[in-house]
């Protein structure tokens, strides 16, 4: 039954193109439909298998097909298919990194999208536990948390062993993973404060100079540090920083558990924000690669008639691709006066599939007495995925990897673009030493007190 794999076309030798996400129509829940599909996938997954050593979804997929009594995918029990769905985390490496059979291919394999649709339709179903809920409600646990009481009480019951395991047993939260911590000083009260400078710069070709921050709701309530470690960069450089006048979560977590109802109704706050922005003259920046990614690329697939999704999609920009933009057009400040040494530089998996090269390191690599050692592999933690009791053991070990590699090169100083993943890093190094975002590095090189 499996698909040969030297039974390649012309279509794998061009560059990936993406469906749109047909996710209004009624067909895409059809669980007789979902079925098939999910069966023709598997299929010529199970006759590749490339993609093994990517996540656990792809070995949780072949140990049940090895273990059926066909040892095929007719032999799985179609029960069983949520198994490989469940450890998936969309984090589109295998689509656009490793699968030769994504469209044009004839074959026509979105695997991260076809994931996307078996959640959706076991969401419809109301299959889909409370803790899922409560932890992808990242705006309303935030504003809770964040409450200048409560705030102290969360932070101190996550770092205590014996609540974390009352947290375990009730929600279902690993008591090993590390928990954000929550800040009633958040981001967007922090920069209502400040008293910007005067400042305005030139356009470049592609930059118009001035941009508009989306704090998000992890840049808002969990690190507002790396807001003000953007601004404080940007505004080195004479780039403008503005904060949008109103925002919400992006959507990211709920589309990580198929609530696309929920993904269309943050669409419909933060858009019409967004494109007044852009029509105002202002470039859009983001501080996380998986909030940039979703306004690049799943509103774009799940909205690909709204023109204003498309305009916040051309204008919307990681904070180093834009500088690396300004540098392209001769505008970024080079006077760095602290050397960096030797860094760990985790590239954040949203990151890499945005296809933009690897500008983060390009950019520090800019900084004298600086060497940058970039580990592309998946850190493990991918949003909720390692927090969770079930599948923490699992991230742990995805990101051992990069937890090696760090390790043997004993840097000095080990940093991600995604802070989620800096912190499984430091979960996985156990070391006491802290993880420092690119963005903070780049303001320590330029000598910017804070």
């Amino acid at each position: 039954m499996s698909t040969p794999v030297g039974s390649m076309r012309e279509g794998s030798l061009k560059a990936p193109t993406r469906h749109a996400l047909d996710w209004s129509n009624a067909e895409f829940y059809n669980e007789a439909a979902l079925h098939k599909e999910l069966e023709r996938v598997y299929d010529i997954c199970h006759g590749c298998r490339r993609c093994v050593s990517l996540c656990n979804a792809f070995p949780t997929l072949f140990d049940l097909v090895d273990g059926s009594p066909t040892q095929e995918v007719d032999g799985v029990k179609k029960t069983d298919y949520m198994q490989v769905v469940d450890q998936c985390y969309l984090c589109d490496l295998c689509y656009m990194t490793k699968c030769p059979y994504v469209p044009p291919h004839e074959w026509n394999v979105d695997f991260p999208h076809l994931m996307l649709r078996a959640k959706a339709a076991n969401f419809k179903k109301g299959e889909t536990r409370l803790r899922d809920t409560i932890l992808s409600s990242t705006d309303a646990v935030g504003k809770l948390a964040g409450i200048p009481v409560v705030v102290q009480v969360v932070n101190a019951a996550n770092k205590n062993p014996t609540l974390r395991k009352v947290t375990s047993a009730v929600l279902g939260v690993h008591p090993g993973a590390i928990l954000p911590e929550y800040h009633s000083d958040t981001l967007r009260k922090r920069v209502t404060r400040r008293v910007a400078p005067a400042i305005s710069a030139e356009p470049t070709e592609q930059t118009r100079g001035q941009v508009a921050l989306f704090a998000t709701c992890y840049g808002n309530y969990n690190e507002p540090h790396l807001g003000e470690d953007l601004i404080a960069v940007f505004e080195h450089n004479g780039i403008p920083v503005t904060l949008v006048s109103k925002e919400q979560c992006c959507g990211m977590p709920k589309l990580e558990l198929g609530d696309l109802d929920a993904v269309k109704r943050a669409k419909e706050a933060n858009i019409p924000m967004l494109a007044q922005m852009v029509d105002a003259g202002f470039d859009i920046i983001a501080p996380v690669p998986s909030c940039v990614l979703m306004f690049k690329q799943e509103l774009p697939l799940m909205f690909p008639d709204d023109p204003e999704v498309l305009k916040v999609k051309k204008a919307i920009f990681d904070p180093f691709e834009y500088l690396m933009l300004r540098h392209k057009g001769g505008k970024l400040k080079t006077d760095f006066k602290t050397a960096l040494g030797k860094i760990s530089y985790h590239v954040a998996c949203h990151l890499r599939v945005q296809n933009i090269g690897l500008k983060t390191r390009d950019l520090l690599q800019l900084v004298p007495g600086t060497q940058i050692d970039a580990i592309e592999r998946c850190s493990g933690h991918n949003g909720t995925y390692a927090v969770k009791q079930e599948f923490h053991d699992f991230s742990m070990k995805i990101g051992k990897p990069v937890v090696q590699r760090v390790q043997q090169a004993a840097p000095d100083h080990y940093s991600s673009d995604c802070p989620m993943a800096g912190h499984q890093i430091e979960n996985g190094l156990k070391d006491g030493t802290l993880p420092e975002h690119p963005l903070s590095l780049l303001r320590k090189a330029y000598g910017i007190e804070r």
